[in-house]
């Protein structure tokens, strides 16, 4: 599966797709925001999930930083996504906060999961769920899950049906003492909706397997 593609929305309504957004790097970002970019880089995820930092949207935030994730198991990629960490010194009337996080991500269903009719709803709840059991507190969530299918005809015709489901949300992370959201504990529980979504079975917070952010080999070529 290729890595996840597409415009992300900051939760307000807009999107934007443009890389080249200022990071944690930049001459000005502030120490809130290189401190929650540092928890992001140091957290720790289960031994399933390869990923990297991506260039971040621009225009979204003054300061955006983003990674790129995928569960592979056995050489095949199970699902996959994009997290990424908004930033405005200034705050944000419809964020409610300085800090914004927002997702994309996506995976392949079987065909029996992909019929049930529940299915957006378990999805959505996948991932509240996931800050539920860490234990983190955010507001303003929204987003939406959206399911699709393939059917290939003529000469694609001996292809079999394809079904994807794709999650798009976006939330405001609580601010903690140093002016920096629980980033870590916000990837970890992102990392656990990728997990899920793509099938695997849940590791507690103290599992020997989880281990520390890995490195996600090169470009996979594109489908």
């Amino acid at each position: 599966m290729a890595a996840a593609q597409g415009h992300l929305s900051d939760g307000t309504g807009g999107t934007d797709g443009t890389e080249g957004g200022r990071g944690p790097g930049a001459d000005d970002a502030p120490p809130g925001f290189r401190a929650a970019v540092r928890a992001l880089e140091e957290a720790r995820l289960r031994p399933e999930i390869e990923v990297e930092a991506t260039p971040a949207p621009r225009r979204l935030a003054p300061f955006a930083y983003a990674l790129e994730a995928a569960v592979v198991q056995d050489g095949e990629d199970l699902s996959d996504g994009r997290l990424v960490l908004l930033h405005d010194p200034a705050g944000h009337d419809a964020w409610k906060g300085a800090f914004r996080l927002v997702t994309l991500v996506r995976a392949e269903l079987e065909p029996e999961m992909a019929a049930d009719p529940l299915l957006p709803e378990v999805c959505w709840s996948w991932l509240t769920g996931a800050f539920q059991a860490r234990g983190l507190v955010h507001g303003e969530a929204s987003g939406t899950v959206t399911r699709a299918s393939s059917h290939h005809f003529g000469g694609l015709s001996a292809r079999r049906p394809a079904s994807q489901i794709e999650i798009r949300a976006s939330w405001t992370p609580q601010e903690g003492p140093g002016g920096a959201p629980d980033t870590a504990g916000h990837l970890t529980a992102w990392s656990d909706l990728l997990a899920r979504i793509a099938g695997l079975p849940p590791v507690t917070a103290t599992d020997a397997s989880v281990v520390s952010l890995p490195q996600r080999r090169g470009p996979r070529p594109q489908e």
